[in-house]
């Protein structure tokens, strides 16, 4: 167990941690945010404390409470192992939203779990084995979604789970927390707000969320984009500091993928300590090498890539950063929401006939000429990527949601043809009979979003990238508490006029000007594109060797080669789908060639 000591930086808050009637011992990761008021219930009911550590009133309250109970009270981010020495009973607990990793594999009479894939590799009795059914699933996704890993054997414990291991039985794992009960309930039962209500209540819940989280014992900032989420996150933290708080932003000359000016004239309002950091094509391109021993298994979201920069920036001056994520998935953020409601919404009235000839005209000009057209458009109809997701719903022109949601996210729309032997596992995105409660087409997408995409990909790639530096990140907008509010809300104070995040950005509208945050929507990448054209061509072409590809054994090298030219010539954008195969061609390097530690 290695710690990074956010509250008591003393003895009395190491671990592996005992209980004080000596019947618990934990291991653990996260922050706890409302320890304080915890420890005030478990002292008036007898329980004793050496130190002011969240670790020890989790293990205090287990004690006291139970482990369901107390996991329930609890509010934060958090993975930990909790061993009842008596009853020989291993407790393996993950907080709501998978914030915090969790894996854990049973092999023949070998149990293992911990924080980290290299932690369960470096035990000498387990012998790694890749799953192609999981190759598969990641060429979907650009993430090895859960319960999967990239091993055979190997899974993360699903968000809000609880896993009992007893002697001689199999694992069992149960829920104690449901992001779709919570959204099936909130379907069913909208509150009766008046806007300006619910706009107070959001700010009561967002100021509490934010206030609680700047509790730590060492330096503290924000990561700041300047968009809606960061922002109303660093608003309340000001306003809830008696100094200039520490804000961080990077930026890149490609004024497409630049952020920083927004970042800045938000800072500059606020009042914030704000640090800044062009970064060059080198720069960036650097951290490359470094991204199969971050993340442990294939995870190809490019903006990786910047995250890992940031992260590093403020690093150098503070221990703990408090970002934005969850907004776009909690109020309705994501531009494909409002699009693929209208093209949803479009081919329910669409006869064939039509279907057919908006085919053939999306296929004169090719996803970069579509694309060049959108930069014309009105902001807001602006979409990042606009050719490519057009070519995309232009295959499927279906009104069914769950088709449709499936056609934007995925990556390799067909990843059973890319992977030799690999079966594509049943998956979320292939269950129609999933959360039938919820079927608005927007609902319907937020709520897959949240339960895949947001603890698999963005919330993978935040904690990864700030572990790696040593910086606690925490999330705010992911407290329970507004997760639950919001799902409550009626569809009209998240959404209006073909816009999300309406309740949000009323609130933010009080600390900031709206002329500062209203912008089209911009993705936090890096151009990978012009990357694979340029500098990055001939390291990408060694990974992609044909014969080194065969030897390997596991992906067909034909459809990769294929869209490896197109991409070179520049009659089409692949840079997606060849990162994926890039990330898991330089994983298989590290981690799978004889000798790798």
């Amino acid at each position: 167990h290695q710690r990074l000591s956010i509250v008591d930086l003393t003895e009395a808050g190491h671990q592996p941690m005992h209980s004080s009637c000596k019947s618990y011992v934990i291991i653990y990761n996260g922050e706890i945010y409302n320890s304080k008021d915890l420890k005030d219930e478990l002292e008036k009911a007898g329980r004793y404390f050496y130190g002011h550590s969240d670790t020890e009133v989790i293990i205090e309250a287990c004690a006291e409470w139970g482990i369901e109970n107390t996991v329930k009270k609890l509010i934060g981010m958090f993975a930990f192992a909790l061993w009842n020495k008596h009853e020989k009973i291993l407790y393996l607990v993950r907080d709501r939203f998978g914030i915090k990793p969790l894996y854990w594999g049973h092999i023949g009479g070998l149990f293992l779990f911990g924080s980290e894939l290299k932690a369960l590799r470096a035990h000498s009795g387990w012998k790694p084995e890749i799953d192609r059914d999981a190759i598969a699933a990641y060429m979907r996704h650009n993430y090895v979604p859960a319960p999967l890993t990239i091993y055979k054997g190997i899974y993360k414990l699903l968000p809000g789970s609880v896993l009992t291991l007893k002697k001689n039985k199999e694992p069992v794992i149960k829920r104690y927390w449901d992001m779709v009960s919570v959204a099936e309930q909130g379907v069913c039962e909208k509150y009766k707000f008046s806007d300006h209500e619910a706009i107070e209540q959001l700010y009561l819940l967002m100021n509490d969320a934010v206030n609680s989280r700047m509790i730590a014992d060492v330096p503290l900032g924000a990561l700041l984009s300047g968009g809606y989420d960061s922002s109303i996150v660093v608003a309340l933290m000001q306003a809830n500091s008696m100094r200039p708080v520490k804000t961080f932003s990077i930026g890149f000359n490609e004024s497409e993928y630049d952020e920083s000016q927004h970042a800045k004239s938000v800072a500059n309002h606020l009042g914030t300590d704000h640090t800044e950091l062009y970064v060059t094509p080198e720069e960036a391109r650097d951290v490359i090498p470094l991204l199969p021993d971050i993340y442990d298994e294939p995870f190809a979201d490019s903006s990786q890539i910047p995250t890992y920069l940031v992260s590093k920036l403020t690093r150098q001056s503070v221990t703990v950063a408090l970002s934005g994520d969850g907004g776009d998935e909690v109020f309705a953020g994501y531009n494909r929401y409002f699009h693929g409601e209208r093209f949803i919404r479009t081919m329910n009235v669409c006869p064939d006939i039509v279907k057919v000839a908006a085919i053939e005209l999306i296929n004169l000009l090719s996803p970069d000429k579509w694309s060049l057209i959108n930069k014309v458009l009105p902001d807001k109809f602006k979409t990042p990527q606009f050719g490519d997701k057009l070519y995309k719903l232009s295959k499927v022109l279906s009104s069914d949601p769950d088709l449709v949601y499936r056609c934007l996210v995925s990556h390799w729309d067909q990843p059973e043809s890319l992977v030799k032997n690999g079966h594509e596992p049943d998956s979320l995105l292939l269950d129609k009979d999933y959360a039938k409660g919820v079927n608005g087409i927007i609902e319907r997408m937020q709520l897959l979003d949240t339960v895949t995409y947001l603890p698999d990909d963005i919330l993978t790639k935040v904690d990864r990238a700030s572990m790696a530096v040593s910086l606690e990140a925490r999330v705010p907008l992911l407290d329970h508490r507004i997760v639950e509010f919001a799902w409550q809300l009626p569809r009209h104070m998240k959404v209006r006029n073909g816009r999300g995040k309406w309740i949000l950005r009323q609130l933010l509208y009080k600390y900031v000007p709206q002329k500062l945050v209203e912008r089209p929507k911009m993705g936090f990448g890096v151009p990978i594109d012009n990357w694979l054209r340029g500098p990055l061509r001939e390291w990408a072409e060694e990974l992609l060797d044909e014969k080194k590809m065969e030897e390997q054994g596991y992906l067909n090298v034909e459809p990769i080669r294929q869209k490896w030219k197109e991409h070179q010539s520049g009659s089409r954008n692949w840079q997606y789908h060849l990162w994926d195969v890039l990330m898991f061609q330089m994983w298989h390097e590290r981690w799978m060639k004889t000798g790798s530690g």
